[in-house]
């Protein structure tokens, strides 16, 4: 099996193929990565957490809502609800899979890229882009109160068009 950048509907109708073979038919494949990946934080690797984990990391760095993973999944052919999506989702953020980015409280992000970085938000496209945390200077943090450390500074840049 060759490497894919995009996650089709005959994919997904072999997926059940991919989950039953044997570990020497995987060995290389995006959805062997998937599964490793998986197995490493101690997530079980079910054939819904394959599937979208495969539909998230077979195209490299990318945001996504779980709205928009939902709508990847459905026309890949993968029965998953919408429940089962924001699930996984947060499965996968509580073990450093995923980065969750919130927008305005109400809309949340999740970036494959967990390393530390910020974003530029596009107000019009309500799109997120990555900037490299050596491009931001954050000052002087604050002094946490007592009982809490900070566990991350995230820094969101909203940009909209010239007028």
């Amino acid at each position: 099996m060759t490497q894919s950048r995009s996650f089709t509907a005959s994919t997904a109708a072999s997926a059940n193929q991919l989950a039953a073979a044997g570990p020497a038919d995987r060995n290389g494949c995006p959805w062997h990565n998937v599964k490793a990946k998986l197995r490493e934080v101690g997530l079980r690797p079910t054939r819904q957490r394959m599937a979208l984990g495969w539909i998230l990391f077979a195209k490299g760095d990318r945001h996504v809502t779980a709205e928009m993973l939902y709508e990847e999944a459905n026309h890949a052919k993968v029965p998953v609800s919408l429940a089962t999506v924001y699930n996984t989702l947060h499965q996968f953020t509580e073990v450093g899979l995923l980065r969750q980015v919130a927008i305005d409280g109400s809309k949340a992000y999740f970036d494959t890229n967990n390393s530390e970085h910020h974003h530029f938000f596009i107000e019009d496209q309500n799109d997120l882009m990555d900037i490299p945390s050596s491009d931001v200077v954050v000052g002087k943090a604050p002094v946490p109160p007592d009982g809490y450390e900070i566990a991350r500074i995230d820094v969101v840049v909203r940009l909209r068009r010239k007028q």
